[in-house]
């Protein structure tokens, strides 16, 4: 299969001044100023077949979003190499910018004050898209994501997730080869995050586009890709297929319970680990296989007010991967 992206040792190391106290350390400041380097990604490589949905997991300020904007061009690395579709991102060559799409979850690339269409009319126009083909693929996009009857209205008026949908559609209209995904669910209602992961999860099949999705959300990743690569402090930690992530690092599941009545210790420690405990609210961490036995056990045994299964958070997750030294 054909390499779409491949990356080989690249970093990004960002400088910032540091400004030292009162008047005299200012007037010092201006002769002999002193910087402070942050590492925010540190010699990564890997490589992406094209038509691969691959996710891309950390925490906040791991180095998701520095490597997309690296890949992109909007950033110039600071050393390593990185090709995409056989282009070198930073310099920006006009077929290069043509041929993929970067979506920022927390940040809107659509006009604020315009409708949706307007801004639509814009992307048309600067990436030459034939009136016939603009048209055909803006209803198409519209009609899958169920936005038709939200694209007339102020942007600022729309939910975050019409907001996001609109910004997907935008990304989408020149058809780009790949396509990165910086946090499209962050924010985002249960609903709404349901809805974008279908839609990404179909197209990406439909179309063999390539597509990097980054998240701090498990289930993004877990619903959404097969591969997937763990950054943190800027590091590559892991590489791989995200059935082996998951039972190899990510054995347990996070069980909270909450009593109707206070309820003893000594009545729950055989349930599984008790990370959290007071007489009316208990947390566990139970292996992913046993929780549905586990959960059922305690409403069984016990009168429950309230109880949910989350994942381990994705912090831990990291943590435990790192101190295993992958």
């Amino acid at each position: 299969m054909q390499t779409a992206i491949s990356v080989e040792g690249l970093s990004k190391v960002f400088k910032s001044h540091v400004k030292q106290e009162g008047l005299l350390g200012s007037v010092r400041s201006l002769f002999n100023r002193q910087y402070k380097e942050y590492v925010a990604v540190d010699s990564i490589s890997f490589s992406i077949a094209q038509g691969e949905l691959v996710g891309m997991l950390g925490a906040n300020g791991a180095g998701k979003t520095t490597t997309l904007k690296m890949l992109s061009g909007l950033l110039h690395p600071t050393s390593g190499k990185a090709h995409v579709l056989g282009f070198t991102p930073w310099e920006r060559s006009i077929e290069f910018r043509k041929q993929f799409s970067i979506v920022l979850g927390q940040r809107n690339q659509l006009w604020w004050d315009l409708p949706a269409a307007d801004s639509f009319l814009l992307h048309k126009e600067i990436y030459n898209i034939p009136e016939q083909h603009f048209t055909k693929r803006r209803n198409e996009l519209a009609e899958r994501l169920d936005v038709a009857d939200k694209l007339h209205i102020q942007l600022r008026r729309l939910s975050l997730g019409e907001r996001m949908k609109c910004e997907l559609i935008g990304a989408l209209l020149h058809a780009p080869r790949v396509v990165f995904l910086d946090e499209p669910t962050i924010g985002l209602d249960v609903v709404a995050q349901h809805a974008l992961r279908e839609f990404i999860a179909d197209y990406n099949k439909q179309s063999e586009t390539t597509i990097i999705l980054t998240s701090h959300y498990m289930d993004d990743i877990q619903q959404l890709c097969k591969r997937v690569m763990v950054i943190d402090e800027g590091k590559l930690l892991f590489d791989g297929q995200l059935e082996k992530l998951v039972e190899q690092y990510v054995a347990e599941k996070v069980l909270t319970v909450v009593f109707a009545q206070p309820t003893p210790r000594t009545d729950i420690e055989s349930i599984g680990t008790i990370t959290e405990y007071s007489p009316d609210k208990v947390v566990f961490r139970v292996n992913r296989n046993s929780i549905t036995t586990v959960a059922s056990e305690i409403l069984n045994r016990f009168q429950v007010a309230d109880l949910t299964i989350e994942e381990v958070p994705i912090e831990d997750v990291i943590r435990i991967i790192f101190n295993k030294g992958v």
